[in-house]
């Protein structure tokens, strides 16, 4: 399907945005700069991108979906809960350990306005993973481990954005904390998958695989 000026013209600009942001970091990226490199007016950036906020949050989101979500496969039969969160986990993160700059894009525009899509966006991508990795546990092991991940991600990113941590340090310590979170777990002898690797039943979303801040808490 051929796509309209109005569209080719919002996704040259947000590409820009992301090289941008690769190249120059998220606090120098200039809006005049990038209207000049998308060969659009800055009215036209303003015109499909309301703030700055905004254009951070679709550019951070595509890039999440081409690099960090893509391609996401679901649980194969026998694989361990531990070992199916590892995989999501490095799935995810090794991205950003290529591209340091963009895991501190991600974290600056998640906690802008807007940034609660980018927390839509994750749970999308990952949900269908999670529920079948979580067939058959306790919800409150489940939410458990949901709120303690999604805790550890946040503050792991913010001392990486603080310069307080090596981006290469996130991933082993969020491993490790999986090893010990699912060391003791065994999955109810009456969970069963599907033979085509789908949950049986009807996975909850709880807040904390969201993020660490909800509204109950």
């Amino acid at each position: 399907m051929k796509r309209s000026p109005e569209t080719d013209s919002s996704v040259r600009i947000i590409d820009v945005v992301i090289e941008m942001l690769m190249s120059d970091g998220y606090d120098d990226l200039q809006l005049k700069e990038v209207a000049r490199r998308a060969q659009v007016s800055l009215a036209t950036v303003y015109k499909k991108f309301a703030t700055r906020d905004d254009l951070m949050v679709a550019a951070v989101t595509r890039w999440m979906a081409i690099n960090s979500y893509a391609e996401l496969e679901l649980p194969v039969p026998g694989e361990s809960l531990r070992d199916g969160l590892m995989r999501v986990i490095r799935h995810v993160f090794e991205p950003w350990e290529r591209n340091p700059r963009m895991l501190e894009a991600y974290h600056r525009a998640r906690r802008g306005i807007g940034g609660r899509e980018l927390d839509a966006q994750g749970v999308s991508a990952v949900l269908p993973v999670a529920a079948v990795l979580f067939e058959g546990y306790d919800p409150a092991y489940v939410e458990d481990i949901g709120l303690i991940i999604t805790n550890m991600i946040y503050a792991l990113t913010g001392r990486f954005v603080d310069k307080d941590l090596d981006v290469t340090e996130i991933l082993p310590t969020l491993e490790r904390a999986i090893d010990r979170l699912t060391s003791n777990s065994v999955a109810p002898t009456a969970s069963v998958r599907a033979a085509d690797g789908t949950a049986t039943s009807p996975f909850p979303v709880y807040p904390s695989l969201a993020g660490p801040y909800g509204p109950d808490r």
